[in-house]
């Protein structure tokens, strides 16, 4: 299997990103590759102290929570932000039939048992979400609580109709309704013959991101070859009830659907793509009950971007 490393020459003075990196092997499980890959992650603060596991989305990498990360260390907790097979500083496998969605919670679930993480708080934005809750349904005794931002779980089931603004539901025995702007993306991700990080942040972000931190997010992907697994993330959301993510998704939901420990929903107020799932989250989580969820104002879908501070108080308030 070729694998892509980016040069470390490109994560020189990124801003704000001021973290030691740390490496791990992981393996995918049968019907993706098993050879080992080289996993990086960030890990600051206490290393006694409880994790707390943030998960980042398409197309971006740990450097989404630069601006969480010192303010959860700070107040005690071991912060923990890998980045996923394909972007950031981790392993990119050239080849996309390397990337799956179970390939990816494969090694999600192999950082977290080999770092032997227990007593998380799951913290999962865009595929952070469905990946990091899948990894919860397979080890619930690791996890403590959850933090859904601005995030998804999909199975195209019939009981979405009208619920989501990007709608993606079946209709009847063999239709299904997608919204436009999700077929858009999924479209532009197969066919632009141009693709980069920084554009996906700069449209979906409420407020003004800066030149150099729009170089950061592109950082990881300096030609195509690096690209594999940004390309290939738009595709494996589940739009079918037959779709191997929706199996995924519906495994989850059964689990989710005992969850009894805290649940919390902190979604931003500028996000089409998610605007609805926190609420199908809210009212199917037990655990979800009672908790002080929020809508955060001037956030877009990288709600890191626009209110990674305010974000990451809220979880320290709400965990203390």
């Amino acid at each position: 299997m070729q694998v892509y490393r980016t040069p470390e020459a490109r994560f020189n003075d990124l801003p704000d990103y001021r973290f030691a990196p740390r490496y791990l092997d992981v393996r995918a499980g049968p019907g993706a590759t098993s050879e080992s890959l080289r996993l990086h992650y960030v890990d600051e603060g206490p290393p006694d102290a409880a994790p707390i596991l943030m998960l980042h989305g398409e197309p971006t990498w740990s450097f989404l929570y630069r601006k969480m990360i010192p303010i959860f260390a700070a107040a005690g907790h071991r912060a923990i932000a890998p980045d996923h097979i394909g972007f950031g500083r981790s392993d990119k496998p050239v080849e996309r039939s390397a990337y799956s969605f179970e390939a990816h919670v494969d090694w999600v679930h192999g950082f977290v048992c080999e770092l032997d993480l227990r007593g998380i708080t799951l913290v999962g934005q865009d595929w952070g979400g469905p990946i990091g809750l899948a990894v919860l349904a397979r080890e619930p005794d690791r996890f403590a609580r959850v933090v859904a931002a601005n995030t998804i779980l999909h199975t195209a089931d019939p009981e979405f109709e009208g619920r989501l603004n990007w709608a993606n539901h079946g209709l009847g025995a063999n239709e299904v309704c997608l919204a436009e702007g999700l077929l858009d993306w999924i479209t532009f991700s197969q066919r632009s013959p141009v693709m980069e990080a920084s554009w996906a942040v700069s449209g979906s972000t409420a407020k003004a991101v800066s030149p150099d931190v729009l170089a950061a997010y592109d950082a990881p992907f300096p030609e195509e070859r690096a690209k594999a697994g940004m390309r290939q993330f738009p595709i494996l959301i589940p739009i079918t009830r037959n779709d191997a993510g929706s199996a995924i998704n519906r495994a989850t939901w059964e689990s989710l659907s005992a969850f009894t420990k805290p649940f919390l929903t902190v979604f931003g107020d500028s996000d089409p793509a998610t605007e609805g799932w926190q609420t199908i989250f809210q009212e199917r989580i037990p655990g979800a009950a009672t908790q002080p969820h929020a809508i955060l104002p001037g956030a877009g879908h990288f709600l890191q971007e626009d209110a990674g501070e305010e974000l990451a108080r809220r979880i320290v308030a709400w965990m203390g």
